[in-house]
């Protein structure tokens, strides 16, 4: 059985999926020679052999077509202290979202959160339209970690928290 395009209700869609909790991630890239980047919860690792990542941007994203003809993004995996980056990064038409962000280049030339608990420098493999999104594929060319203990940043029923570890 198939729902049709008149009975499907997307409020209620949205509702249900949030039940699901995502880590939150920071995409940058370069546009042009001015860093850019956005919050997505949406990315998933895809392959070991080769090493490559998905995220899922909206295909009506301005910063995302800011940052595609670079070849090139870095996914920041975002800690329980980057709440305010989250929000920061995820508002639209902000244009000054690196103020006060600690960054540097990756291999990539893409900016790396300083105070992100990973991160993931790609190289743009391919690029697919689903729907209202992309489907962005990234070949991994460089990747690190925090040595200490980090504390996930995650997203449930539009909130922000963390992560309690079961004994």
């Amino acid at each position: 059985m198939s729902i049709s395009a008149e009975e499907f209700d997307s409020a209620r869609f949205r509702q249900v999926l949030g039940h699901f909790p995502t880590g939150v991630t920071i995409i940058t890239g370069m546009a042009g020679d001015q860093p850019a980047g956005f919050t997505i919860g949406s990315f998933t690792s895809v392959s070991l052999d080769p090493p490559l990542v998905g995220f899922l941007p909206q295909v009506n994203s301005d910063t995302w077509a800011a940052m595609a003809p670079s070849g090139r993004f870095c996914v920041n995996i975002l800690g329980a202290h980057q709440g305010a980056e989250c929000w920061r990064f995820a508002k639209k038409g902000v244009d000054d979202r690196f103020a006060d962000v600690a960054w540097h280049p990756g291999v990539s030339g893409s900016p790396v959160l300083d105070d992100a608990i990973a991160w993931i420098d790609c190289e743009t493999e391919a690029v697919h339209e689903m729907g209202d999104h992309y489907f962005v594929l990234g070949r991994v060319v460089a990747m690190s970690h925090t040595d200490d203990d980090p504390k996930p940043l995650l997203f449930f029923r539009g909130k922000l928290g963390g992560y309690l570890m079961h004994e």
